[in-house]
C-alpha cells in the first residue's frame, strides 16, 4: 500500500487498474493539472457512487480507491459511479481549495467553479444513486466520524457497523459536538438533507436534493499515519457495500 500521494502518477495508475477491473473512463473536464475523469461499470444491483479528491489535502481517499481497484475488490453486481479524483488542481498543490482558492464541496449550488459544473451535468446525466459514499479527512480531530444523510429507513445496525469495521484503526470521534454539529452518538452526524449554509451546498446535500436516499461522508483524522487512514476508508466502505448485498 502507498503512504506518500503522488499526483503526476496517480490519474495513470488509476486507470490501469480501472480498466483492469471492466470501468469505462469519461473526461468531465481538462483543468491546468489534468483531466477530471469519472469511470463506470454498469450491473444489475443498486447505484453505488463514490467521490474522493473533492479537497487536495486529503489525499487517503483516492488512496483508498485505487487499492480497492487495484485488488479487484468492487463487488460485481453493482453499477458503479466512480469520481476518484474531483479536484486535480488542489490534488497538484496540496490544497484544499482548487488552483481559484475555492472550496469546491461548497459550490454545489451555485456552480461557480468549472469542475463542480462538469461534474453535476455528468451526475445529472447518471442513474440516481441508491448509495452515496464520499471519503475525506479532517485536521482538527482525533478519531474518525462520517456524515449520515437518510432519505429512508433509519438503520443504526447499519451505521454502528461502519464504526465497528473502522475501530481497528481508529476510535470514533468523541464528544457532544462533532465537527460543529451535536453527535447522534461517537463518531455519527446524522444530518439534515439541508446545508449548514443556504447558499453553500456540498455534494451530499446536492444528491439528497435531487432524491439519492441514502448517503454517507466519511473523515479521518489527517494528522494520523496515511496508510492508517486508507485502511479505515476501505473497512467502512466494505461495512456499507456488505449491507447492501
Amino acid at each position: 500500500m502507498r503512504d506518500l500521494f503522488d499526483w503526476a502518477e496517480f490519474p495513470s495508475a488509476f486507470a490501469t487498474a480501472a480498466t483492469r477491473c471492466g470501468f469505462e473512463p469519461e473526461v468531465l473536464l481538462e483543468v491546468e493539472d489534468g483531466a477530471i475523469t469519472a469511470w463506470e461499470r454498469k450491473g444489475d444491483g443498486p447505484v453505488v457512487y463514490i467521490s474522493t479528491g473533492m479537497h487536495g489535502d486529503e489525499p487517503a481517499g483516492p488512496l483508498a480507491l485505487l487499492k480497492m481497484m487495484e485488488d479487484g475488490w468492487l463487488p460485481g453486481d453493482f453499477h458503479w459511479l466512480i469520481c476518484p479524483a474531483l479536484n486535480p488542481g488542489g490534488l497538484a498543490l496540496g490544497t484544499r481549495e482548487n488552483r481559484e482558492g475555492r472550496d469546491m464541496n461548497r459550490d454545489y449550488l451555485l456552480q461557480q467553479s468549472l469542475e463542480i459544473a462538469a461534474h453535476t451535468r455528468w451526475l445529472s446525466r447518471k442513474p440516481l444513486p441508491s448509495l452515496f459514499v464520499s471519503l475525506h479527512e479532517d485536521w482538527e480531530t482525533q478519531g474518525f466520524y462520517f456524515y449520515e444523510i437518510n432519505l429512508g429507513v433509519d438503520d443504526q445496525e447499519r451505521s454502528r457497523s461502519i464504526l465497528d469495521s473502522v475501530a481497528p484503526f481508529f476510535q470514533a470521534e468523541a464528544g457532544p459536538e462533532i465537527d460543529g454539529h451535536e453527535a447522534r452518538a461517537p463518531g455519527w452526524i446524522f444530518h439534515c438533507a439541508e446545508a449548514d449554509l443556504p447558499d453553500a451546498w456540498p455534494e451530499a446535500i446536492w444528491l439528497a436534493k435531487k432524491g439519492c436516499p441514502l448517503s454517507f461522508t466519511f473523515e479521518t483524522p489527517s494528522q494520523a499515519e496515511l496508510t492508517q487512514r486508507v485502511r479505515a476508508h476501505i473497512a467502512g466502505l466494505g461495512s456499507i457495500l456488505g449491507s447492501l448485498g
